[in-house]
């Protein structure tokens, strides 16, 4: 069960790099924006929408980067099962607060340079692929596979599996 944690935190460690990096820098260019000459011109409504903007980058932010405190935290606690799952949980929640992070860059930018509606007509199809590509079709892949094995004895370990016996 340790060799399985220990690979299952190597991918997760390698997943959440890829993430870190891409909310990290629209955070950074997040912060920036508020410093800029025309951020005083703009309407209450997506002054609203750049607050909301920055928060959902922060909470991104720290849930992504969180599992490296977790990890850090617990080593040597001989809990790396767990770890694994609460880190993988605060990941998943990483990419939720990520989706509407960009979700609603993408609407601020766009009701600026755009009418208001056609903004939310352009952004609308960018949530369903966001959700299609990062959740729906993850989801999807995973009930149409093999159910994953918990039991010690498998075809890995050199036993048998009771279940498939069953």
């Amino acid at each position: 069960m340790e060799e399985r944690a220990d690979r299952r935190w190597a991918e997760l460690l390698q997943e959440v790099r890829v993430a870190q990096t891409g909310v990290q820098i629209l955070f950074g260019f997040l912060l920036t924006v508020v410093f800029q000459p025309r951020f005083a011109d703009l309407p209450h409504t997506d002054r609203v929408i750049y607050l909301a903007t920055v928060f959902l980058g922060a909470a991104a932010t720290g849930a992504l980067i969180a599992p490296v405190a977790l990890h850090r935290m617990l080593t040597g606690r001989r809990v790396k099962p767990q770890t694994v799952r609460w880190a993988s949980r605060l990941t998943v929640t990483g990419l939720v607060f990520l989706l509407c992070t960009m979700i609603t860059a993408l609407l601020l930018v766009l009701r600026i340079v755009l009418h208001d509606t056609l903004a939310l007509w352009l952004v609308a199809p960018l949530v369903l692929w966001f959700l299609l590509c990062w959740f729906a079709l993850p989801l999807w892949a995973r009930l149409r596979s093999e159910p994953c094995r918990t039991d010690r004895a498998g075809p890995h370990t050199g036993g048998t599996n009771p279940m498939k016996s069953a």
